[in-house]
């Protein structure tokens, strides 16, 4: 229970073995009402043996989906075993559970709320091509919602139950879809979407690919994903 609510905490993970022992072990300390489910997206590594040993609960994929496909394994069950609040933290360590509670509160007069960085908290930065797609989104994805929105491709996300059921039979799997695309149907279904401030961290273990190629890459497909995400109904 977090503040009253049944609470399930998703951790959609691939290849994540060097840090799931330590996020499973801090969410359950930070936590420790809470249940915590990790969706195995078909790991090469030891990611479900190191979960099931820290404590999770643990659902194995039999090959990659994508973090899409991850969390709407992770929706249906929260939805199949009923309950309230379902929040999905990254497998890396970047999500702060210390947080958490302040997403469960606001989730008393809205529907989706999302942590945000950019928002006023904490020093995480990010530049070049990938900032501009991220505010790009962030501006078009405001007007959809009718509020501000400053970290549309944030995976610390907190659903209430009326979401869960949503995404429970709907979500997208193709890329940044189920971070951009949910929001525009979220949206546009009249659910209430809010954002909250958090501080972000840096990974616990493996080493994030950048290069300009690959944030001139990020910024067209995220061009691309909106485009489609409005088009479709």
């Amino acid at each position: 229970m977090v503040n009253g609510k049944r609470t399930l905490i998703i951790i959609p993970a691939l290849n994540e073995s060097g840090s799931i022992a330590e996020v499973v072990g801090e969410v359950r300390g930070e936590l420790p009402s809470v249940d915590v489910l990790v969706v195995d997206d078909g790991s090469t590594d030891r990611t479900a043996a190191v979960a099931a040993a820290a404590g999770a609960k643990v659902a194995k994929l039999p090959y990659n989906l994508g973090v899409g496909g991850a969390m709407r394994l992770g929706y249906r069950y929260a939805r199949d075993n009923n309950y309230d609040v379902a929040i999905q933290i990254d497998a890396d360590g970047q999500h702060d559970p210390r947080y958490v509670p302040k997403l469960v509160d606001l989730l008393d007069d809205n529907d989706l709320v999302i942590g945000a960085r950019f928002a006023g908290e904490g020093d995480y930065n990010v530049r070049g091509p990938r900032r501009w797609a991220m505010v790009m989104l962030s501006a078009v994805l405001s007007r959809v919602a009718h509020t501000k929105l400053t970290d549309t491709t944030s995976g610390f996300r907190a659903a209430n139950r009326r979401v869960i059921e949503m995404f429970a039979s709907w979500y997208p799997a193709e890329y940044l879809g189920d971070t951009v695309e949910t929001l525009v149907h979220t949206a546009r279904r009249g659910y209430r979407i809010r954002q909250v401030p958090v501080a972000m961290r840096k990974r616990m273990a493996g080493t994030p690919s950048h290069s300009p190629a690959k944030a001139m890459v990020y910024l067209g497909r995220a061009f691309a994903v909106l485009t489609l995400a409005l088009i479709r109904r």
